[in-house]
């Protein structure tokens, strides 16, 4: 992650990792790539805001400073929503799924969620499900 001028310039990438509780990371089913996935969801409301990548280190990032890390895939490298946008998600719970292999945040989203500055990214529109 490389931090906005005026402030220390840092730049992790994925395999400069910090350690998660040995617990917590024998809990995870990670993709071939080191990743699971986490779902945001708003803490009060239910909705659905976003779907992220977390590694080892963004998990205990997210679980030791309260806001919301993830791995960009694209990127290749750590970030911190809302840390440019100033859309924060101030995490207050995470779980994990009952296989490990999904991980869910529940946040408090200041702004929007996505990129696009929708309030989630699943504003583009429902899918058409056929009657049964």
């Amino acid at each position: 992650m490389t931090r906005p001028e005026g402030r220390c310039a840092v730049r992790l990438r994925h395999n400069d990792r910090m350690p998660l509780d040995p617990a917590i990371a024998a809990r995870l089913k990670r993709t071939g790539d080191g990743l699971v996935p986490a779902v945001v969801q708003q803490h009060d409301t239910g909705e659905v805001l976003m779907l992220a990548w977390m590694d080892d280190e963004a998990l205990h990032r997210t679980l030791t400073t309260g806001r919301a890390t993830y791995w960009s895939r694209s990127r290749r490298a750590y970030w911190v929503k809302g840390d440019t946008s100033g859309n924060v998600q101030h995490v207050r719970s995470v779980a994990l799924d009952c296989d490990g292999d999904t991980i869910l945040l529940k946040v408090d989203q200041v702004g929007a969620a996505c990129h696009t500055g929708d309030r989630t990214c699943f504003d583009a529109g429902a899918l058409r499900v056929a009657p049964e």
